[in-house]
């Protein structure tokens, strides 16, 4: 990840993987020189994420003598801008840079992803134009490559739906995985199946038979078990399945191959839960060498 300024990588990045929640990450710290950490994604499929110091000096020697190493062999790049930025023409430059001088010499097949960050700082009325100006002038300037523009916020739904699309696209077999879910989904009749991701609780693939009117819905559940799997840790216990019902559905999540985590919603009040949990223990060997032939 990279950026031209103090814009939030750092409290992004430990809230998607390392469990964070929003307002624990007042007490990081401003991210000097490069840090790095190895994330294992869907069992073979490592990230190898490079959050990379936003401030002036560093920079520079990024777009210097660390620019080989930087980019050379990269698969994704995210850039990220603060959307409150009070020299907004710089980050451009350098935005620009790392595209011209790095991704387009060293990578330039890699997927490039920019998200205008700390949107929340922005009145609510004027944030869609913001952000369709930003996003733009960056395609314009990233061109020809392609690029994928988020908006993006610690405090609401957005960080998390913009790295579940970024998670998504980083799977080869995507496409199987949600023709099989939707094989599934219809074979028992559900309102809605998701994969999630073992250790982030990103959303990997979902298939939806009925319209629900939350579309914030996979973003809440996925804070809500990550929380309940921090607690388990501290009593030392291992967080396998949970069931909620409630007079309109029932939501079925359990842990479903090695890597990933299924959720299973009905609202037939005549299906039991002995069959909903039949039924996904059938399908594990079904969704067993998706999982894995993508991982290799």
């Amino acid at each position: 990840m990279l950026t031209c300024c103090i814009s939030g990588k750092t409290s992004m990045r430990s809230i998607i993987f390392a469990n964070y929640i929003a307002r624990d990450t007042r007490r990081l710290g401003a991210t000097m020189d490069v840090e790095q950490s190895n994330v294992r994604f869907l069992n073979n499929l490592v990230l190898n994420l490079w959050d990379c110091g936003g401030q002036d000096a560093f920079m520079e020697t990024f777009f210097t003598s660390q620019k080989d190493v930087l980019f050379s062999n990269v698969e994704v790049l995210i850039f990220v801008f603060d959307v409150q930025s009070s020299d907004v023409q710089k980050d451009i430059e350098k935005y620009q840079s790392c595209i011209e001088t790095g991704i387009m010499k060293y990578s330039p097949d890699a997927m490039i992803f920019c998200l205008v960050h700390k949107m929340d700082l922005i009145p609510k009325a004027q944030r869609e134009m913001l952000f369709s100006k930003r996003k733009e002038e960056l395609e314009h300037l990233s061109k020809p490559l392609k690029i994928s523009c988020y908006a993006t916020s610690i405090w609401d739904e957005t960080l998390y739906n913009a790295w579940s699309k970024i998670m998504s696209l980083l799977i080869p077999n995507v496409g199987q995985l949600k023709l099989k879910l939707k094989k599934f989904a219809d074979h028992i009749n559900a309102d809605e199946v998701l994969l999630f991701e073992k250790a982030t609780f990103l959303v990997v693939a979902h298939h939806m038979r009925k319209e629900h009117n939350d579309a914030n819905r996979f973003e809440k559940i996925s804070n809500i078990i990550k929380q309940f799997k921090l607690s388990c840790n501290k009593m030392q216990s291992f967080f396998r399945s949970i069931e909620v019902r409630n007079s309109s559905f029932a939501a079925y999540i359990e842990l479903f191959t090695a890597n990933m985590y299924i959720m299973v919603v009905m609202s037939d009040p005549q299906v039991c839960s002995a069959a909903v949990q039949l039924n996904i223990n059938n399908a594990k060997r079904y969704f067993k060498d998706t999982d894995q032939s993508g991982t290799q």
